[in-house]
């Protein structure tokens, strides 16, 4: 990445002074001079390019990590395991659906950090207002805007958007709006930014995803309104219909070269929201890969299995250990959702099929045998996936499928989604690399059934275990959600928040009651059982 972290984002955090006006006996001229810091950034000196960068690392914030998606989304959709042992016992949220002591604080983090990340992206269109030079810089940062927007509402539901970032003005209580408007809303105004950008004009700068190359923002933004298109499927298939060929025909990825990706830079202290809970001691012990993702993957004889997994060697403390386990594909063996380590009936030694533990003594270890991530997942410096070629031709892949019109063949675009989503783990470094000959062996060995059901049924797996061993983990439970795929089973674990059914939402902030009564009734009162863990939001069918 050409893009500096340290200089873009520090850069970034300056905030605007404040002048403060003294009663003292000064001249006009004196006062300037006093009040004036010449080390704070203003709007008139500030370049607004540095609230990009701090957008997009604002955007990870709310995505990945302990703001929610390794804690909830990862296990809710068995992409991720853990037996919720007491070290670690904030991962009973998503393998069990068991509150714990920090739940509260987790189920907000999608929303803060969200609207915090669209803020930051807003003070570029209020700061560029009327001003030449920044139309691509506007255009890119109202789809960041969307982006989180539609992060927000797949979350929680009905959210401020028409309303949201005039805090400034006097607005400190924005309505809701619904999320079908919503949805619509975002879709329009995404159509206007991604027509809106030309490559002639002066390119964004500070942008951590793709250094300023807006051809590459433009298919992001298609793909973006693809993703947003198909989850309409069952909600409003006609502006599905709509809005997918649009993105279609706009063009959206063409490879994986194309992923939007942003890469930890742990020197500058940005690392990767993702390793550094696996980097963390009772993480790196517990959380393994969930027995439904491996099972996949065997079946298929998928080659990501031995990049992506590794049984640790045997042993207690080489369970604790950061060194490298056996990966070959044989012996990988997901970790079954819903069990813990407390000796009971719902103890990992009375699971069905269970393997036994490694080592003897103090150095036994119950889930020795288990397959956890590899190393590629807990360096600091790991990308961060927000959309992949892979998930746009999968997507592509559905809608052909429902008849919309593509550019190439169901087949065609499914073809290259899977040999897309394995070149696209060289993001990783030299050790996740697949060849492109192991990729089209693959996929040519494993083509796109020729039945409707068989067909969307094979694309939405697909669609989930890529986008779970990217660790787009609310991404995977999104689309879950809406297609169905893959079957899955609830887990109905003892003090459960859920009733024993996968969580479909999470409910809003705790604060939200209190600091924007009305509007949070309001949506809240749209919700079958309330502000539920298991209420379905308008596209949830």
């Amino acid at each position: 990445m050409k893009v500096q972290y340290k200089n873009i984002i520090n850069r970034g955090k300056l905030t605007y002074a404040v002048l403060v006006i003294s009663f003292f006996a000064f001249s006009c001229e004196d006062l300037g001079k006093l009040n004036v810091d010449p080390t704070r950034a203003t709007p008139a000196n500030f370049d607004p390019n540095y609230f990009l960068s701090n957008s997009q690392n604002t955007y990870l914030q709310a995505t990945t990590g302990y703001s929610g998606p390794i804690l909830f989304q990862s296990g809710w959709v068995q992409i991720l395991a853990s037996t919720t042992t007491l070290g670690a016992n904030y991962y009973s949220n998503m393998d069990k659906y068991v509150p714990s002591t920090n739940t509260a604080n987790y189920q907000q983090g999608g929303w803060n950090n969200g609207y915090r990340s669209a803020t930051l992206a807003n003070q570029i269109l209020v700061d560029t207002e009327g001003k030449t030079g920044f139309d691509n810089l506007r255009a890119v940062a109202k789809i960041m805007i969307i982006l989180n927007l539609q992060h927000i509402t797949d979350l929680y539901g009905d959210a401020p958007y028409n309303e949201a970032f005039k805090a400034l003005l006097g607005n400190t209580r924005p309505v809701y709006d619904s999320q079908e408007a919503l949805y619509k809303t975002l879709l329009a105004d995404l159509d206007k930014a991604v027509t809106s950008l030309n490559a002639t004009n002066a390119a964004p700068t500070a942008d951590l995803i793709y250094n300023g190359d807006v051809a590459k923002w433009k298919k992001f933004g298609y793909s973006l309104m693809l993703r947003m298109a198909m989850r309409l499927t069952k909600a409003d298939l006609a502006t599905a219909k709509t809005y997918a060929e649009k993105a279609a025909a706009g063009g959206t990825f063409a490879s994986e070269a194309d992923n939007a990706v942003i890469k930890g830079n742990n020197a500058n202290g940005y690392t990767n929201g993702n390793a550094g809970p696996l980097n963390t001691a009772s993480d790196l012990y517990e959380v393994r890969w969930s027995k439904t993702l491996i099972d996949y993957l065997k079946s298929k004889n998928d080659p990501r299995l031995s990049i992506i997994a590794e049984v640790p060697a045997a042993g207690l403390a080489a369970n604790n250990s950061v060194t490298a386990g056996d990966n070959s594909a044989s012996n990988q063996m997901g970790l079954p959702n819903g069990f813990d380590m407390a000796g009971g009936a719902t103890d990992i030694t009375t699971s069905p099929g269970y393997p036994g533990g490694t080592g003897s003594g103090s150095d036994l270890t119950k889930i020795g045998k288990y397959s956890r991530p590899t190393g590629i997942y807990r360096n600091l410096d790991a990308p961060a996936f927000i959309l992949t070629y892979a998930e746009s031709e999968l997507l592509l892949a559905e809608a052909k499928t429902r008849g919309f019109a593509t550019p190439k063949t169901a087949s065609e675009h499914y073809s290259n989604a899977v040999q897309g989503a394995m070149l696209g783990l060289a993001s990783y470094g030299a050790s996740a690399v697949i060849t492109t000959a192991a990729a089209s062996a693959y996929a040519a060995a494993n083509p796109l059934p020729p039945a409707t059901a068989d067909a969307l049924k094979a694309i939405n797996e697909q669609y989930w275990a890529t986008t779970g061993i990217f660790c787009n983990f609310v991404e995977a439970w999104n689309n879950w959600k809406r297609s169905g795929f893959p079957a899955l089973t609830p887990v109905n674990f003892v003090g459960n928040f859920s009733g024993g059914t996968i969580p479909r939402r999470q409910p809003y902030p705790t604060g939200e009651a209190g600091t924007n009564g009305d509007a949070y009734k309001q949506a809240v009162g749209k919700l079958t059982g309330g502000d539920v863990w298991t209420a379905r939001t308008w596209w949830d069918k």
